[in-house]
């Protein structure tokens, strides 16, 4: 694959530039399927010999696997200008087994504990950076402070152990330089809106809140972004694949068989998209970008191939009828942005 000219944002106020198109590590830990390791790495050397400049990964991607993997494409890639993004929250111990409840179906055998602690946070990025093979981040998350993850009734102990603990390590960490850029990863607009009125961050990865399906995010979070100068990496924008793949039988919304309602909004956002001749992934690909707090799209891949059609469909055009049709149609709100 050659190298392409991607548009470059900036990370809000961070300094930090990246490319609208991220490249997602999570199906680097073998989320959905074992993966062949020589394949895995070529995915990532393949985004980056196409000019993608930002690699995000987590200690949860494979109980460490995907950190390694990307550790191993960057090596042998040569590139010094990767923008390198990790999270906190999670402290590997490789002596104390797997057991189970993380979703991924391979990885390494090293168990996971949470830790928000300002000593956890110091350890889970001294591990992350062995993994990498790094000695600086350029962004560093603080990940599933959520309700998703916690559950309602240690959301309350989950938040202040993450402000007094994990937040103050990042923001010396920062002071120092030895991080560049400081953040929250999270599935819900609601906590990333209390975390950016609790601390100074720089910028927020949300998944699965602002897409061409549906905007919880745009009313309150996102203009509170913008008044921050907070940039946000979004994440999950086919809203687990029915984005992708379409109202199709068995399709996933939010990592679940999506209900009727959702199949029946998708099938005529999908419609409109057809009477434009455009497919529908490549809508869904483009319409976050046309919120001005929005850096990157964080996208997964497990295979070249997939790198080189998302960046196909990032470049090809979208007429500007078919957004005013969504709009006019109600599919969109009227004051929702849209790509130029």
């Amino acid at each position: 694959m050659t190298l392409c000219t991607l548009p470059a944002r900036p990370l809000g106020r961070s300094g930090i530039t990246v490319t609208a198109l991220g490249f997602g590590g999570a199906p680097l830990g073998d989320l959905y399927a074992r993966l062949d390791e020589a394949s895995a790495v070529a995915t990532v050397e393949a985004a980056l010999a196409a000019g993608v400049d930002l690699v995000d990964t987590s200690p949860l991607y494979g109980h460490g696997l995907s950190e390694h993997r990307i550790g191993s494409a960057l090596r042998r890639s040569g590139r010094k200008d990767v923008v390198i993004s990790t999270k906190i929250g999670r402290v590997a111990e490789p002596f104390a087994g797997r057991g189970d409840g993380s979703g991924y179906l391979g990885g390494l055998p090293h168990g996971l504990r949470f830790d928000y602690s300002y000593d956890g946070a110091m350890r889970s990025l001294e591990q992350s950076a062995l993994r990498l093979g790094v000695g600086r981040l350029d962004i560093v998350l603080i990940h599933d402070v959520d309700v998703w993850t916690h559950g309602a009734g240690m959301i309350e102990q989950r938040f202040r152990e993450a402000m007094d603990g994990a937040y103050r390590a990042l923001d010396d960490l920062r002071a120092s330089g030895t991080v560049g850029a400081i953040g929250v990863g999270v599935n819900e607009a609601e906590m990333c809106e209390r975390f950016a009125r609790a601390g100074d961050f720089d910028t927020m990865l949300l998944a699965g809140r602002y897409s061409l399906l549906e905007q919880p995010a745009l009313a309150s979070f996102m203009p509170l972004a913008r008044e921050k100068g907070i940039g946000l990496l979004l994440g999950g924008v086919f809203n687990s694949g029915i984005l992708a793949t379409g109202p199709v039988a068995g399709a996933k919304y939010n990592y679940r068989p999506a209900p009727p309602g959702i199949l029946a909004r998708v099938a005529a956002i999908e419609a409109i998209c057809t009477r434009h001749d455009v497919p529908l992934r490549r809508a869904a690909l483009q319409f976050p970008l046309g919120h001005p707090a929005v850096a990157s799209l964080v996208m997964g891949a497990v295979g070249p191939e997939e790198v080189a059609d998302q960046i196909a469909e990032l470049s090809a055009p979208v007429p500007a009828a078919l957004w005013a049709e969504l709009k006019g149609e109600g599919l969109l709100g009227a004051d929702v942005p849209v790509p130029a």
